[in-house]
């Protein structure tokens, strides 16, 4: 998905949560080499898998006289210290194809390509939470209870740092990630954002997340940005690196500047890639005044008698009928609807209550079914 004119030539794929070999990876940078490339860019996730077999087949091509680079992306900052192998490559590295892509269009050297690209990768920090809630098809076996989630816990999925309850995905998580992201006291797995900062956020769903649950975490990280006063220039949310259908997300944060703005707004082909809107990501709405109602048509005068307080035992009756079937009638509703028959007839006969007692009905038809036509219109809803 990631392959494309501005983003990457080729890619070297191995087996599910797997290195690819060697040879395959070889293979790659003949391949490209051949099709006339002034040089190759190698970008690899830190893991020590990736690092062995893509270093041996730099080696090798090296030996055959082909220019080959290799950049390690390492993004994750969700541990309080750095482990032996460094930090892990995960959903970074999207940014990392894209501006190396739109470099090596502008026709940059590769020179300028990794030292760009290595800059890109220091500026990046990352916080991850993912989780078992919805029994997947993708299980966490380090989180076994349905209401928790695993966080920290990677695309393999590795081992995380700890575990939360499922329903703190949005603010409380978030909260958590964000002051990870900041704090000092992390260490050098942690991105300093000091306030006034301009950075890049991508929100990417790790596989199971439905649409509604990974934007209730892009809302979050959006607020609680915001209140650190962060600058959020892009926002990415979608599936951007998935490990199978994991329910969970992870959150990415990059600094940038003008130049990487620039870069990661660039066009390109490749179909993966999101066609962001130009613009920052705010939690701010612009309230403008509610729309004034038009002249209303003169009503005529409600009646009292025998009449009125005919009309209004009518009413009342109709009501409680409606009322004591809710459920039947979204038991019929069911067989053939979405099962809200029941409830929209009783949210029209509450509204009916409510106008009664608050004025004597008028009795004469005309105005009275205006009356009620008006006030079911503006209360009931459904269909």
């Amino acid at each position: 998905g990631y392959i494309g004119k501005g983003m990457l030539t080729g890619v070297v794929a191995g087996a599910v949560f797997t290195s690819p070999a060697v040879g395959s990876i070889l293979a790659a940078i003949r391949a490209v080499t051949q099709a006339g490339a002034a040089g190759t860019l190698l970008i690899v996730k830190n893991y020590t898998g990736d690092r062995l077999n893509f270093g041996l087949a730099l080696e090798r091509a090296r030996e055959e006289g082909v220019d080959v680079r290799m950049v390690m992306v390492g993004d994750d900052c969700a541990f309080a210290a750095p482990k032996k192998a460094g930090r892990r490559g995960l959903c970074g590295t999207i940014l990392v194809h894209k501006v190396a892509g739109a470099l090596a269009e502008r026709g940059a050297s590769l020179d300028e390509i990794v030292e760009k690209v290595s800059g890109a990768i220091k500026a990046m920090g990352k916080g991850v939470g993912t989780g078992d809630p919805g029994g997947t098809l993708c299980p966490v076996p380090c989180c076994p209870n349905p209401s928790w989630m695993a966080t920290a816990l990677g695309q393999s999925p590795a081992r995380g740092s700890g575990q939360s309850h499922s329903s703190r995905l949005g603010g409380e998580w978030v909260g958590k990630r964000r002051r990870t992201w900041g704090d000092p006291k992390v260490g050098v797995s942690s991105c300093p954002i000091p306030p006034g900062a301009s950075v890049v956020l991508v929100v990417n769903n790790l596989g199971g997340l439905s649409c509604l649950e990974l934007g209730i975490v892009a809302g979050a990280a959006v607020r609680r940005l915001e209140s650190r006063g962060v600058h959020i220039v892009r926002a990415l949310v979608g599936s951007f690196m998935t490990a199978l259908e994991m329910a969970g997300v992870s959150l990415t944060l990059m600094l940038v500047d003008e130049e990487l703005v620039e870069l990661l707004d660039a066009k390109t082909t490749a179909m993966a890639w999101p066609n962001l809107p130009t613009a920052p990501a705010t939690a701010q709405r612009e309230e403008i005044p509610a729309p004034q109602e038009g002249p209303k048509p003169t009503q005529q005068e409600t009646s009292t008698g025998p009449g009125a307080a005919r009309v209004e035992l009518v009413l009342e009756k109709i009501c409680r009928t409606l009322l004591d079937m809710e459920e039947e009638l979204n038991e019929l509703d069911r067989a053939a609807g979405d099962g809200d028959c029941g409830h929209t007839h009783a949210r029209g006969a509450r509204a009916i209550q409510e106008w009664v007692r608050s004025r004597p009905p008028p009795a004469a038809p005309v105005q009275l079914l205006s009356a009620l036509a008006d006030l079911l219109l503006d209360k009931m809803g459904g269909s």
